[in-house]
């Protein structure tokens, strides 16, 4: 059985405080938790990767990082064209560029990062 450990909650132990104002940074055997929702986000978001070996590992990762449980509030998703991912994105070169090209013509880095993520995916390469 693994143990819970949440930065407030140990804080507020500690501390003999509520734990209020600081970041709910859940891990559970050293793994984030996140929602089924939020997971199921990490897991299919990565069918965007470039390669069929960068879409293995980014699938292992959210296996070694992630694990079924409360909702992470601080995790960062966003959702742009009908897109949503979640967490830090692993670019290609390609997916790269596409995002420096899309920033110079006036789209924001992060709408930018998804689309492009998305565009230069699987079965658009």
């Amino acid at each position: 059985m693994h143990k819970i450990i949440c930065v407030a909650a140990l804080t507020a132990m500690v501390f003999g405080t509520t734990g209020a104002g600081y970041a709910m940074d859940c891990v559970t055997g050293g793994k984030q938790q996140v929602s089924r929702a939020q997971y199921r986000i990490l897991i299919r978001q990565c069918r965007y990767a470039d390669t069929k070996t960068a879409r293995r590992e980014c699938r292992a990762k959210v296996h070694r990082t992630y694990t079924i449980g409360a909702a992470n509030p601080n995790l960062d998703c966003r959702t742009y064209s009908s897109v949503t991912v979640c967490g830090k994105l692993k670019l290609s070169p390609r997916q790269k560029a596409c995002v420096r090209e899309s920033v110079r013509s006036g789209l924001t880095f992060r709408r930018s990062e998804v689309e492009c993520y998305a565009f230069y995916g699987k079965g658009r390469n």
